[in-house]
């Protein structure tokens, strides 16, 4: 039965809210030749990063979503449509409980049936499948060394293979697969540092240049009757004036964004409960995968532990400073969260 770790992960993968096949699954969704010459010179691999982040926003397609991480397996249908500036998507969850998630541009309405509960909120996407990519080009190529695999093949679809390999020991590798025509990301594996595969997502199937239908999107946003909506407020904020900064940052990584923001205990780390209280949330990213950093102040009754957990490429730490607690997540080696929670400073 799939996790509801899992289920969360697929929606934050897959949907702008926040932020594949099993083995078997995958397996046969094809791979790079080993013994093909490379389709595409080195030189021209950044050139396929490029479209990979473009194809994402401005293509119509709609398919099977799949995430294989940790164990367990969960899988969604997503459709996207790209109406001039606008775009819309749709994700529904196909394993567990059924939840909905819809978006306009940077207007995101998830609804939960089974809990008659419908959120709003308004924030910006990060790297989700099949986007991946948050900065130029030439920001990630200075972290990661860009190397052509050759041909592959995945639902039905030609693709070229990247490989993009870390330069230092603060973030993981990634094998992507972009369609050959609208350089659409099919699939995408996270590989530590002996390249063996963390987390996998892909499509298992696809139709690209289907009929762009806003309308699908829009009028399903707004079927709220019956439902308890709730409109979180997430407040701008500037870490500093809040009384924190950091002496360093691991290289490459610099903020997205920073936000005060009501959230459920165990929220941060994937569970569920009542009780909101207000957190800090900053994000960091060094253009191709990002990190997660909430604070709030620390309550005996519901942090009872420091500790690092991993799910597939996720890790997750929490730590006790002072008089308030810390959560960092993010796809990256314990090492790089570590460095985060270190390099935080509480002025007096």
């Amino acid at each position: 039965m799939l996790g509801a770790r899992a289920a969360t992960r697929l929606m934050r993968r897959a949907a702008p809210a926040l932020l594949v096949a099993g083995a078997s699954l995958l397996g046969g969704a094809g791979r790079a030749d080993d013994g093909a010459a490379a389709s595409i010179e080195s030189r021209d691999a950044t050139y396929w990063l490029s479209r990979i982040h473009e194809a994402a926003g401005r293509r119509n397609f709609q398919g099977t979503f799949v995430v294989s991480t940790g164990g367990s397996v969960a899988s969604a249908r997503i459709v996207h449509f790209c109406d001039g500036r606008n775009q819309y998507e749709r994700i529904e969850s196909l394993d567990g409980q059924k939840r909905q998630v819809y978006r306009h541009n940077e207007v995101v309405h998830s609804f939960w049936p089974h809990r008659r509960l419908a959120v709003v909120e308004t924030r910006r996407a990060l790297n989700e499948f099949p986007a991946l990519l948050t900065a130029n080009v030439g920001r990630i190529v200075e972290h990661y060394a860009v190397q052509p695999l050759g041909d592959g093949r995945v639902a039905g679809h030609e693709a070229h293979v990247l490989l993009l390999s870390p330069k230092d020991g603060y973030r993981y590798g990634y094998r992507l697969w972009a369609e050959k025509a609208s350089g659409l990301l099919l699939r995408a594996e996270v590989l530590d540092e002996h390249e063996a595969v963390l987390e996998a997502s892909a499509f298992s199937d696809l139709m690209i240049g289907v009929k762009p239908r806003p309308e699908l999107v829009l009028q399903a946003m707004n079927r709220t009757e019956g439902y308890d909506v709730q409109r979180p407020k997430l407040e701008p904020i500037a870490l500093e004036r809040e009384g924190w900064s950091f002496s360093a940052l691991p290289p490459g990584f610099t903020l997205v964004s920073s936000v005060k923001r009501s959230m459920a205990p165990g929220e941060a780390e994937g569970g569920n409960g009542g009780g909101a209280h207000p957190v800090l949330q900053t994000i960091y990213s060094d253009g191709l995968t990002y990190v997660s950093l909430f604070i709030e102040p620390y309550d005996a009754t519901r942090h009872r532990r420091e500790m690092l957990v991993a799910m597939g490429a996720t890790q997750t730490l929490t730590r006790r400073q002072g008089d308030w607690w810390l959560t960092v997540i993010g796809d990256v080696p314990p090492a790089t969260l570590r460095a985060f929670a270190a390099g935080l400073d509480r002025r007096p």
